[in-house]
């Protein structure tokens, strides 16, 4: 059985997630600090909050740093908010992100409503671990406001479109991003869901 955490930055209900991860045969620890041992095969970011007092519960709750904790072994499943902390830095803050992929998280445009919610269709652009089996245009739902802007085109494997290209799953490392919910986007989801705990097993 893998064991994984989900860091939980007190700004809503992670309950789906937790589910979805239990539903895989995951054992999942809700934690708010880095500072105990990391004994977990594999973390969480969830996708609930805004950048600022997500980063800020990262930084200032905890005695060891998010890269110390992590390292290069343990896979990290950032979801929408939690992929768009993986940057450098966003237009919804003035915080630093946490700079493990190159590049910057930019506000949707205003010809859009916004947030963007709805069902959209994957284009996959490459091979990807956790598009495991994820046909394309398969589709998957979406909350959000803002999306990445990578340096490098390489980090994407999926996009969507929906009047402009949003990467949609983005892959470096042991560090993979979804801009949209797996938890909330049925079988697809929990495919994606149960290739990321695969790679915790690793």
């Amino acid at each position: 059985m893998v064991s994984v955490a989900i860091f939980d930055y007190g700004a809503g209900n992670i309950f789906s997630l937790k589910n979805s991860l239990e539903r895989e045969g995951a054992t999942v620890e809700v934690i708010t600090t880095f500072d105990k041992p990391n004994h977990y095969s594999g973390l969480l970011l969830p996708g609930v909050g805004n950048f600022d007092p997500a980063i800020k519960s990262i930084h200032d709750n905890s005695q060891i740093e998010f890269k110390d904790f992590v390292k290069d072994n343990t896979p990290v499943l950032g979801i929408c908010l939690g992929m768009e902390m993986f940057f450098e830095k966003s237009e919804e803050g003035i915080e630093r992100g946490l700079n493990v992929i190159d590049g910057e998280v930019i506000e949707l445009p205003s010809t859009m409503k916004i947030p963007h919610m709805g069902w959209n269709n994957l284009e996959i652009k490459k091979p990807g671990k956790i598009l495991d089996g994820v046909n394309n245009n398969s589709w998957v739902y979406f909350v959000h406001s803002f999306r990445v802007k990578p340096v490098s085109s390489d980090v994407i494997t999926a996009e969507s479109d929906y009047g402009i290209k949003v990467p949609a799953v983005v892959e470096k490392n042991n560090f993979f991003g979804t801009q949209f919910h797996p938890e909330k986007s049925g079988k697809i989801g929990s495919l994606m869901i149960k290739n990321f705990l695969e790679e915790c097993k690793r």
